[in-house]
């Protein structure tokens, strides 16, 4: 009688053991442990991109995982930095291979978002979307006038002609603005290319729409930027059609957000004597636009 009630509290155990370790996997990964066969996965580009690495490693694991038959870029970004948006292009690019990916804009896919949405085979956007604002941008302030005006010199050592260009300490000469500006000529002209390539605009259709104005959703497909107006479940029913999932796909959502104990554990550390330090780089190119100051 013993060895029965003893095998019964031992299932049971083991039952609400396997129950709660289930329970803290869920948790501690926010993830989409339970969810079985084909899937879409939604990757999400959000606010400035910066720092482009929360992004690629998500690509690393949507490309790992096999269940994973298609991917919906959903974008909601006025641009950024021109290196991670190039580099998230790229690495669209490379998907497809794998797979089909379709973007759907939301309220803002514009410069750098819009060059991230160009690796996809198909762009939906809804007709009040912003897009477009194909062009660079590079600012610069100057303290100059106000150093002389509070009687502060600064000191500069330098190696080059060029090695404090954009300096906030000086003005820009007039050999200063030509060599930004071949730059941002430069890294243009691979913005148009970009583009070019992958909606088939020729170069004078190019030299039309990229011209740093934004377009609505609407006049986006008039111009040939972007495929179909629609929804983001437009976009999941085409790619899940294209990938020959049937039924309703299970979606799966990239980055992975930090589950509520994650969260919780976080925001009970606190590092002392780091605060207060800059997060990002503010210097260089941006494919970026500024709508609302």
């Amino acid at each position: 009688m013993r060895r029965v009630v003893f095998a019964i509290v031992a299932v049971i155990f083991l039952f609400f053991t396997f129950i709660a370790g289930v329970g803290c996997g869920l948790l501690i990964s926010g993830g989409d442990t339970l969810s079985s066969g084909d899937r879409v996965a939604v990757l999400r580009v959000e606010d400035v991109i910066l720092d482009d690495q929360t992004y690629l490693d998500s690509i690393t694991a949507i490309k790992n995982d096999s269940q994973i038959k298609a991917l919906v870029l959903r974008i909601e970004s006025p641009g950024g930095a021109v290196g991670p948006s190039q580099e998230l292009y790229s690495e669209l690019k490379q998907l497809r291979k794998e797979m089909p990916v379709v973007a759907s804009i939301g309220n803002v896919g514009a410069s750098g978002g819009y060059y991230i949405a160009c690796a996809a085979e198909k762009i939906y956007a809804n007709p009040g979307s912003i897009t477009g604002s194909i062009g660079v941008v590079a600012q610069f302030v100057s303290y100059e006038k106000l150093l002389a005006w509070a009687m502060v010199d600064v000191e500069v050592i330098k190696s080059g002609e060029f090695k404090d260009i954009g300096s906030p300490f000086r003005e820009m000469t007039g050999a200063d603005r030509q060599y930004i500006q071949e730059l941002i000529d430069n890294v243009y002209t691979q913005f148009k290319d970009a583009v070019g390539e992958s909606r088939g605009l020729d170069a004078a259709q190019m030299d039309k729409v990229a011209e740093g104005k934004i377009y609505t959703g609407a006049q986006a497909k008039e111009l040939g930027l972007i495929d179909e107006l629609g929804t983001i479940n437009d976009a999941v029913a085409y790619v899940s059609e294209s990938a020959g999932i049937t039924g309703k796909p299970n979606l799966v959502y990239y980055p992975k957000k930090k589950s509520q104990l994650m969260e919780l554990l976080q925001s009970r550390v606190e590092i002392p004597g780091i605060t207060g330090l800059p997060s990002k780089a503010s210097f260089g190119l941006f494919y970026l636009v500024d709508i609302i100051n």
